[in-house]
């Protein structure tokens, strides 16, 4: 079983910046693909970006591409959403997500076994 708690949201202006957090706690947090997630009132829940185990692999969606980073530190069991430039079209509630996967791949949605709580970012005009 793996816990996940994602912090660092909040309210910021347009084209300011945040960065999430999500720590993870149980078992071997290096085992695990990530991703972060958002879902905005009456919207689905869309991929943002994800990483595979190593770091090695990185994926974003369209609308975040060279805005937003997604890192991991697996010595502090975290990985990490840099957010930039942040548009009042990205306010949503963002859940990181976890599946054990050594496999290198990047995740569809329906393969994470473990989701966060979520935090709200709001990102004023």
């Amino acid at each position: 079983q793996v816990q996940l708690v994602e912090s660092g949201g909040g309210l910021v202006q347009a084209g300011g910046s945040l960065r999430l957090s999500c720590a993870a706690s149980g078992r071997s947090f290096r085992r695990y693909a990530m991703g972060w997630f958002r879902q905005a009132p009456g919207k689905e829940r869309e991929l943002v970006a994800a990483i595979s185990w190593s770091g090695r692999t990185t994926t974003y969606a369209d609308s975040v591409k060279g805005r937003f980073t997604m890192s991991r530190d697996n010595a502090k069991n975290t990985a990490y959403l840099q957010m930039n430039s942040l548009k009042p079209e990205d306010t949503a509630v963002y859940y990181c997500a976890a599946d054990e996967d050594l496999t290198g791949r990047l995740l569809h949605i329906s393969e994470y076994d473990y989701w966060g709580q979520g935090t709200q970012v709001t990102v004023s005009s």
